[in-house]
């Protein structure tokens, strides 16, 4: 089999497929996620400690020129190296909700995958018979 054919067969089968629509369904959803986080929930967090941006909290690791403005933007941009932990609550806290998000999907998913229990097996009709016998006897 040639190396093409084989490719052609891994590439079109239901695995490798799945695998695709996955990786572009999650990567358009940790936008999503990415968005609820930096738009909804830092400013909400923000603005119960005071007003503060997360993504601008940075501790610089060389003296900062004089005239540059004490942001992360604008501390990179003057070649100043930083210590930007801010920037890395945000996406810890981007993990923890994406995460959660499929745990629960996942969760769920098995739920409804779980399969019934199987019905017992029907009893021999041999056993039946015997039964019946026993029965009458008793009576």
């Amino acid at each position: 089999m040639s190396f093409m054919s084989e490719f052609k067969e891994f590439a079109v089968k239901g695995n490798a497929m799945d695998l695709a629509v996955g990786v572009i369904i999650g990567a358009a959803f940790g936008k999503i996620v990415e968005s609820i986080v930096n738009d909804l929930i830092m400013p909400i967090i923000g603005a119960i400690f005071g007003g503060f941006d997360f993504s601008n909290l940075f501790i610089a690791l060389d003296s900062v020129p004089e005239g540059v403005a004490m942001t992360l933007a604008e501390v990179k941009k003057a070649g100043v190296p930083v210590f930007a932990y801010g920037s890395f609550l945000t996406i810890l806290l981007n993990f923890i909700i994406l995460a959660f998000i499929v745990f629960i999907i996942v969760k769920q998913l098995n739920r409804l995958k779980r399969e019934a229990p199987p019905a017992p097996a029907a009893t021999p009709e041999d056993i039946v018979l015997l039964r019946e016998i026993r029965d009458s006897l008793k009576k």
